[in-house]
């Protein structure tokens, strides 16, 4: 089902899997402590499911992954239409990388200078943060064979390679994340782990570890990734000097990626305490910066705290207060997934005039980034049934989203 059946409804895919275990709905009910009712309605269509955790309870009864049921896409195309996902499952899984006692041998070629590989992986970073997702990932094989040279090369005098991998993989992981590819992103993610370890800088384990934040979330691992999360935070602590701005940043996004995955298991408390951390990080750091291109700020803090209650379920707060934020000083990225969030507010109480409008100029940012994003395919697929299912015909503006995001053939 990955990558496939883009245009089916959540209810749909649970049905089908539900039908491939030969579980009936009574059996599913049970599973999950609802009633048999409640499938029926979400399997129809007649009921949305609005939070993540009982999505991930449902893909567990079920024996499936989270991406499963959410639909997430495995292609991104670029402007020239290319593809470049099995490259990056490539460069991450060649035997080469599985021992060096056995693939001892001379590197091929020498790695590049470790400050100009640097800045290529700065420079692909700043693509993502403008949401130039169809170009990272055409780069991203590139990268990561230049991080695997460099890695080669390192000593224990020169350390820099290992620093410059982990960048590296750390934004393989969350780009992969972001477009579906759990497993990859976990690949991703502790390479990029193992590689910080090595580089022995605690802003780059910081670093790493949120890339790992970021792969266990899509895959609903949200149990651990609290554990990740609240572990590198308590780490990182004593290492904090003289409240440096990277550092603080580092912390605050810690905390912040933390909170959303309490979010999605339903933990309000954690979620608030969690929130409220990054709030102090945020008010010593003073001003929305980028370090480390987190973006993180004060106003950071405020989208990831609507985002979390969207989670908790409190969407009518976020449907009213959502559009009041604007972030114009932070990166598109984190500016498309407000909107989203917001939209997607929106069209759970029916205003899908506004939840349309706001997608659509959150496409006119980033279009990959809303296109390819499961939850903007599942959303604009409820608004278009709904216009269908209530005897009216969508509007062209909705109609052309959902083609564009596959939402409809």
């Amino acid at each position: 089902m990955r990558g496939a059946g883009d245009e089916m409804r959540i209810g749909e895919r649970i049905a089908f899997y539900r039908g491939r275990r030969g579980i009936s709905q009574r059996m599913l009910a049970d599973l999950v402590g609802r009633s048999e009712d409640w499938v029926s309605k979400v399997e129809r269509g007649v009921r949305d499911i609005r939070r993540v955790d009982i999505v991930t309870e449902v893909a567990r009864a079920l024996r499936v992954e989270l991406g499963d049921l959410l639909g997430q896409p495995v292609l991104v195309e670029d402007d020239q239409d290319d593809d470049d996902i099995p490259a990056i499952r490539d460069a991450l899984m060649t035997p080469r990388r599985l021992s060096r006692t056995l693939f001892q041998q001379p590197p091929a070629r020498p790695p590049l200078p470790t400050d100009r590989a640097a800045r290529l992986v700065e420079h692909a970073w700043t693509n993502y943060q403008q949401g130039r997702l169809g170009l990272v990932i055409a780069e991203l094989p590139r990268l990561i064979s230049s991080a695997q040279d460099l890695e080669d090369a390192a000593t224990t005098d020169t350390r820099g390679g290992w620093a410059v991998s982990a960048r590296t993989h750390h934004l393989a992981a969350t780009t992969l994340s972001k477009v579906g590819e759990s497993d990859l992103a976990w690949i991703a993610a502790e390479r990029a782990m193992h590689a910080a370890d090595q580089a022995d800088d605690p802003l780059v384990l910081a670093s790493a570890a949120r890339a790992a934040t970021h792969a266990l979330l899509a895959s609903g691992r949200f149990n651990d990734a609290v554990e990740l999360g609240n572990t590198a935070a308590e780490w990182m602590r004593p290492h904090l000097a003289n409240n440096d701005p990277a550092a603080l940043s580092l912390l605050g996004m810690l905390r912040l990626r933390t909170a959303v995955a309490a979010a999605r298991r339903h933990d309000r408390a954690a979620t608030t305490e969690l929130i409220s951390r990054a709030t102090r990080a945020a008010a010593l750091l003073g001003h929305d910066g980028n370090y480390w291109q987190t973006g993180f700020g004060p106003t950071n803090v405020e989208l990831h705290r609507l985002s979390t209650l969207l989670d908790l379920g409190d969407v009518d707060y976020v449907a009213r207060h959502g559009q009041e934020v604007t972030a114009p000083n932070l990166p598109a990225e984190r500016q498309v997934s407000h909107m989203i969030d917001v939209a997607r507010a929106l069209s759970l109480i029916a205003q899908d005039g506004d939840a349309t409008q706001l997608l659509r100029e959150a496409e006119d940012m980033a279009p990959q980034l809303v296109r390819h994003n499961p939850v903007v395919r599942e959303t604009v697929k409820t608004m278009y049934r709904r216009a269908a299912g209530s005897g009216q015909s969508s509007s062209s503006v909705l109609g052309g989203l959902a083609e564009r995001c596959r939402a409809i053939r």
